[in-house]
């Protein structure tokens, strides 16, 4: 099968990332559309693909998965051009995850669960529940992390491209 084009250009996301990178933290855990955030952390779903409800057919997640993919590619070679080399964390043994990327939320619903009880703090906790691994820039200049990760809450649920952004105080691994 040949790769799937990206579904948004590379440089969209990458505005997308700019803007937030420099959002101040809400005080209070808040929701706008695809972006959340709360004390130290924000999260958005840059990318996402259709839900799996009706047909879960083999190609049919696998192509979805090729352009989530190939979205995050083109998005974390911006990424490294501007920022290096990302490190990459393994989220598989944190506290809330199943060590698949399919976490263990009891509501795996496009945003964190409140009765979620993670011991991580967020956006770890989130993410930990949804992926095994993360992509992680430390923007030169900044106290903060940005983060790439693809996830998905359950095998129904849509595949995301998931940016996040933490305080470099709170860097896992």
């Amino acid at each position: 099968m040949p790769p799937r084009p990206r579904t948004r250009p590379a440089e969209e996301l990458l505005h997308t990332v700019e803007d937030l990178h420099v959002l101040r933290f809400p005080r209070q855990e808040e929701r706008a559309g695809e972006r959340w955030g709360g004390p130290g952390y924000h999260l958005v779903v840059l990318v996402e693909s259709q839900d799996f409800w009706e047909d879960r057919d083999t190609g049919l997640v696998e192509e979805a998965a090729a352009g989530v993919e190939a979205d995050r590619a083109a998005l974390a070679e911006l990424l490294t051009r501007r920022w290096g080399a990302p490190a990459t964390v393994d989220l598989g043994a944190r506290p809330g995850s199943d060590g698949t990327g399919t976490g263990t939320q009891t509501d795996p619903g496009p945003g964190p669960d409140p009765d979620f009880d993670a011991e991580e703090p967020e956006p770890i906790g989130f993410l930990s529940g949804v992926t095994s691994t993360l992509q992680v820039w430390l923007p030169g200049g900044s106290d903060r992390w940005v983060g790439l990760a693809v996830g998905q809450a359950d095998a129904e649920w849509p595949l995301q491209l998931l940016a996040a952004f933490g305080e470099s105080s709170a860097l896992p691994g």
